[in-house]
């Protein structure tokens, strides 16, 4: 084992002998940390589903329609028997679509079975006024993960070749010939580039306020000509909205370009392809492997999830709220939510204290900052109660797997319809408690802890207080921050985009986010360079969960920084594959773990003096380029 000193490496000093232990499995990309905790919650409640499926009353009914959903995605034997035949009808519906008369016809049936069209749209929160909703609109998606992967022409060509080998096999199922098949693949490569294009970057997607773009209704049908888009508008709402929301300006302008007469037939083609892809995992186990298989191949996984772990994952992704509550109330102890919630009201505290102190702000900003930390909602562990969507929602073992997903969609679309002209429910939940993650919602302006993630080393009632605030009290200082984000600075105390700064408060943030953007700029690993622009906004929110930690520690008796900073590395602890990891610079948000463990650290004095860092030392930072913005 070779001697890491924790001056030059954090990462690896805290976590090197659990790397070499760690065995990625099989059907993950990922082993330890997070994944690690996330996994054990998996068998945790695949056990229960073994035992209740057995059980013949179920008193919750949303749980026992999990559980009925869970026996019917496990039933590989019926799957298999009916193969391609659940989705055939549908797509015979996009494939006779013949032309853009018929295709306008038919655009509620599209809309309503979730065929893809050219362009997304839904209900969404307004972000200028988050008590209501909206009507948003997008491009659709492109086959490789982000728009930049189409500019590396040898990458380009790699991964468009094996998506082409897989679509040729998936096309196998189907009632086309082998001569339509090969159109419709070449069909769907040359929609597919047209696409990548027009519509956004992770990047670009990653300043979610510039989403925010409203054009009248006039405008955006004038725009998705042919398309009767205020007709569709009418029939879905029953009546037409003034103004929509575009989220991708660029998308919508080009829109000609992606769908007209000449592309009419590349468009239906397409359409085909990614619904049937989209699906695959509902039909038989072969269609499951094959229709998973790119993203296993870009994620370096090396086979699919067993069925019956699928069978629950799916349960678990539909009926979420429901077994989130379960899991909270059998596994969530009282105690721990009592003492975690003071910990957020500490560090909410301490936060107000540093912002008082803050100096970039002056008295005007500071104040609507500090109002914007009074008004924001704790919610930890569970809700009372799941929506009542979920009641709606029907499974009938006789029915396939295909069906029944269907049939929720429908449910969830008229959900959605319905939602549009209702003031926004800002006691909904974005998380279920039996996720391990956390999050901070802009739009409520409130903060989600849910019950799995509060579990060591994030958190333990016998852990130590300086290795809990090292743990869950720099994530919970981490979703604070994102409230005064390079994102989150842009909204206010009710979650509407408001311009709550002065004009020079506004150019002092602004020089420190690019000063957190310089510091990670041009850092290249193994697996490929960091986007530091593209990660910055969790960057900020890393530094300013270790700021916000690291003040409480300063009037504790009892602060022991060794253990803050150890359990802090143990937070990240990680091994992936390459592929992963390669993937992840170029769409997540988030920095690769290494880096989160080692670059906030190199901000505080408090890690040069816990650890008698030097100018010599690998994690050194001289101090006129250290920052700290909260």
């Amino acid at each position: 084992m070779e001697n890491v000193r924790i001056q030059d490496d954090l990462f690896l000093y805290v976590n090197q002998e659990k790397l070499e232990q760690l065995v990625i499995p099989e059907d993950r990309p990922t082993a330890g940390g997070f994944a690690e905790l996330h996994e054990n919650v998996e068998k945790l409640m695949m056990n229960e589903f073994k035992t209740l499926e057995k059980e013949e009353d179920i008193k919750d009914e949303n749980l026992r329609k999990a559980v009925d959903l869970y026996s019917i995605a496990r039933n590989v034997k019926k799957r298999n028997s009916q193969g391609i035949k659940p989705i055939m009808k549908d797509l015979t519906v996009i494939r006779s679509t013949a032309d853009m008369t018929l295709l306008n016809r038919r655009l509620y049936t599209f809309v309503l079975n979730s065929y893809p069209l050219p362009f997304n749209f839904g209900v969404d929160v307004d972000m200028k006024d988050s008590n209501k909703h909206c009507i948003m609109l997008s491009g659709p998606r492109t086959i490789l993960p982000d728009t930049t992967m189409y500019k590396d022409e040898n990458q380009k060509k790699k991964l468009l070749d094996i998506w082409s080998g897989i679509a040729s096999q998936v096309l196998s199922h189907t009632d086309l010939t082998e001569e339509e098949r090969q159109q419709y693949l070449n069909d769907t490569l040359e929609f597919d580039a047209i696409i990548a294009t027009l519509v956004k970057s992770s990047e670009e997607w990653s300043e979610y306020t510039k989403c925010y773009n409203p054009y009248t209704t006039n405008k955006v049908n004038r725009l998705l000509k042919p398309f009767k888009f205020k007709n569709c508008l009418k029939k879905i709402f029953g009546y037409v909205p003034e103004e929509i929301i575009v989220a991708d300006p660029r998308f919508l302008k080009g829109f000609n370009t992606l769908f007209n007469e000449e592309t009419y037939e590349k468009y239906i083609h397409w359409s085909y392809m990614w619904f049937l892809f989209s699906n695959g995992a509902y039909l038989s186990e072969e269609l499951r492997d094959l229709c998973g298989a790119f993203r296993r191949t870009l994620s370096g996984i090396a086979k699919p999830t067993e069925p019956v772990k699928f069978a629950y994952q799916l349960a678990s992704s539909v009926f979420d709220k429901p077994i989130g509550l379960y899991y909270g109330k059998k596994y969530f102890g009282e105690e721990a939510k009592k003492d975690v919630v003071d910990m957020v009201k500490q560090i909410i505290a301490a936060y107000k204290e540093r912002i008082a102190n803050s100096d970039i702000l002056c008295d005007a900003t500071k104040a609507k900052a500090i109002l914007k930390l009074d008004t924001m909602k704790i919610k930890m562990g569970y809700p009372d109660k799941a929506e009542e969507i979920f009641d709606k929602f029907e499974v009938n073992k006789k029915d396939s797997l295909f069906k029944t997903l269907s049939n929720i969609r429908k449910v969830k679309f008229f959900d959605e319809v319905d939602r549009l002209n209702k003031p926004v429910d800002k006691t909904k939940w974005q998380m279920p408690g039996h996720m391990v993650n956390a999050c901070y919602d802009p739009s409520c302006n409130d903060i989600t802890f849910p019950a799995a993630i509060l579990q060591p080393p994030f958190y333990s009632i016998n852990q130590t207080r300086s290795q809990n605030l090292g743990g869950i009290g720099a994530v919970i200082g981490h979703e604070i921050s994102h409230a005064f984000d390079n994102n989150g600075a842009q909204m206010d105390e009710n979650g509407n985009i408001n311009n709550w700064w002065t004009k020079e408060d506004y150019k002092k943030f602004e020089k420190k986010t690019k000063e957190m953007i310089r510091e990670f700029d041009g850092i290249t690993l193994p697996w490929g360079e960091v986007n530091s622009k593209l990660i910055v906004s969790e960057n900020i929110a890393d530094n300013g969960g270790m700021a916000v930690t690291l003040h409480i520690m300063k009037d504790m008796k009892d602060a022991n920084y060794e253990e803050y900073f150890i359990n802090w590395a143990k937070v990240w602890c990680q091994k992936a594959k390459p592929e992963y990891q390669a993937l992840l610079l170029k769409v997540d948000v988030h920095g690769p773990v290494l880096l989160r463990t080692n670059m906030p650290p190199r901000n505080f004095d408090e890690w040069y003096e816990t650890f008698n860092v030097k100018k010599t030392d690998k994690m050194y930072i001289e101090p006129k380029k250290r920052v700290v913005i909260w």
